[in-house]
C-alpha cells in the first residue's frame, strides 16, 4: 500500500530550474514538492558553471534568494576574445546598456535550497524510481520510493526539470517527440583552482592548438578551460602540462597574470547542442535540460533554463490566479522560439572559437575573416554583446 499525497505542482528535480520553479511558486502561495533522485550534499557539491543573464539575476531576486549574490557577484561590463595574439574587448555596458554576473551555479544552488527549507517547501531527498502517470488528465500522479515506501503523488500539473538523463522527457508520447541534435568532435578539460583569476572578465581564446577560457568564480578562485579531445583521459593532464597549455593558448596582448595552483576539481565533458520537442504535453511541462543542453561557450545552459521557468512560473500563476490556461498552452511554443535563439548563439560562439579544421583549410580562412570581422565592426560586436547578456524573456 502506497502513501498517497496532494499537491498543486510536482516537480522532478532539484536543480535550477526546479529549485527556481518551486521557489517563484512558494512567493506566490502555489504549493509544490521536489522530488529529487540524488542527495542533498551530491547536489550541493556539483560544480557547474556560473555566468548570470540579467534577467536571470531578476527572477532570482523576484525569488527572493539574492542577498549573498549581491554581496558575493561579480558584475562584469564585458568580455574579451583572445585572438592572433591580441585581446579584443566586447564592452557590453556600452554596447547594450546591461552587463552580466558571475556567481557559481553551485551558490545558486543552495541559496535555493536554503530559502525553500526555510519555507517549510517539501524536498523530497533520494527518491528512487520516479514515475510519471496520467498527464493527460485533470490529476496527473508521480509515483516514487523512499526509504524503501511506495509514495504517490497527485498533482495538478508536472514539471520535468530533471535534467538530460532524467525520466520526464521520455514521459511524453514517442509519436510527437522529435529531437534535434549536434555532438561536437572535441571536449573541454576544466580545472578549478584557488587562484586569484588572471583577468577583471572572461577571456575566449582562439588558438591554433585549440579554444582555452579564462573564467573565475570568486575573486580567490578561477576556473580554467582549454579544448581537448573526446578521447583524452583525465591522468593524461597532470596540473603542470595544464597551466602550461593555458600559458601557450591565452599568449596574447596585454599578457594576462595566469597564476598557477594545484588544481581543486578537473573534468573532461563533452559538447553537444540537443533539443527535445515539444516542451509540453497534457499537464506535463519540461524545462531546463530536460529539453535542451547547448554547449558551454555562450554561457547560456543555466540562464536558458531560467527563461523556461520565467514562463512557466507566469503560466501557472495566470492558472491559479486569473483562470487562465492561455499562457499554458502556448508555454512549449514561447519557450522554444528563445530555446532556439540561444541554441544558435551558443553553436555559432563554438564554431568561430574552436579549433574545427585544418589551418590551411577554406574553413579556417573563413573562421578567422569572422574573428577579424567581429574585432573591427562594431555591429558584429553588438550583436554578440545582446546575446551574451541575454536576450528579452
Amino acid at each position: 500500500m502506497s502513501k498517497r499525497q496532494r499537491t498543486q505542482v510536482g516537480i522532478i528535480g532539484a536543480g535550477p530550474a526546479g529549485l527556481l520553479l518551486a521557489r517563484l511558486l512558494q512567493v506566490q502561495g502555489i504549493e509544490s514538492v521536489v522530488l529529487e533522485a540524488r542527495t542533498r550534499d551530491y547536489v550541493e557539491a556539483r560544480i557547474r558553471a556560473g555566468v548570470l543573464e540579467q534577467g536571470t539575476v531578476a527572477l532570482l531576486e523576484e525569488a527572493g534568494v539574492t542577498e549573498r549574490l549581491r554581496r558575493e557577484g561579480l558584475v562584469h561590463d564585458g568580455a574579451e576574445i583572445a585572438v592572433g595574439g591580441r585581446r579584443v574587448r566586447i564592452d557590453f555596458r556600452a554596447l547594450t546598456g546591461k552587463t552580466v554576473t558571475v556567481y557559481g551555479q553551485t551558490e545558486i544552488t543552495r541559496d535555493l535550497i536554503a530559502a525553500r527549507l526555510a519555507g517549510d517547501g517539501a524536498i523530497i531527498w533520494q527518491a528512487a524510481d520516479v514515475a510519471i502517470h496520467d498527464i493527460e488528465t485533470a490529476r496527473p500522479r508521480l509515483t516514487y520510493k523512499h526509504a524503501g515506501t511506495a509514495h504517490e503523488l497527485v498533482c495538478d500539473f508536472i514539471a520535468g526539470c530533471d535534467g538530460f538523463h532524467g525520466v520526464s522527457r521520455s514521459a511524453l508520447p514517442d509519436s510527437s517527440r522529435q529531437t534535434f541534435e549536434r555532438v561536437y568532435p572535441f571536449g573541454w578539460l576544466g580545472i578549478l583552482a584557488d587562484v586569484a583569476p588572471c583577468s577583471d572578465e572572461l577571456i575566449y581564446a582562439h588558438h591554433d592548438r585549440g579554444f582555452a577560457l579564462a573564467s573565475m568564480r570568486s575573486p580567490t578562485r578561477s576556473r580554467y578551460y582549454v579544448q581537448c579531445g573526446l578521447d583524452e583521459k583525465l591522468e593524461e593532464w597532470p596540473d603542470e602540462r595544464i597551466w602550461r597549455e593555458l600559458e601557450i593558448r591565452l599568449d596574447c596582448d596585454p599578457p594576462p597574470n595566469i597564476t598557477t595552483g594545484p588544481s581543486i576539481e578537473k573534468s573532461i565533458a563533452p559538447l553537444r547542442s540537443f533539443v527535445s520537442t515539444p516542451m509540453q504535453h497534457g499537464r506535463l511541462f519540461l524545462a531546463g535540460d530536460a529539453a535542451h543542453i547547448v554547449p558551454p561557450t555562450g554561457a547560456k545552459g543555466l540562464n536558458l533554463a531560467a527563461s523556461d521557468v520565467h514562463y512557466l512560473s507566469r503560466a501557472l500563476l495566470a492558472h491559479y490566479k486569473k483562470q487562465d490556461d492561455g499562457l499554458l498552452g502556448a508555454y512549449g511554443e514561447t519557450a522554444l522560439a528563445r530555446v532556439w535563439k540561444a541554441e544558435r548563439f551558443s553553436w555559432w560562439m563554438t564554431t568561430l572559437l574552436h579549433k574545427l579544421h585544418d589551418k590551411t583549410s577554406f574553413e579556417a580562412q573563413m573562421q578567422r575573416a569572422e574573428l577579424d570581422y567581429l574585432a573591427s565592426s562594431r555591429a558584429a560586436q553588438t550583436v554578440l554583446a545582446e546575446n551574451y547578456v541575454g536576450l528579452p524573456f
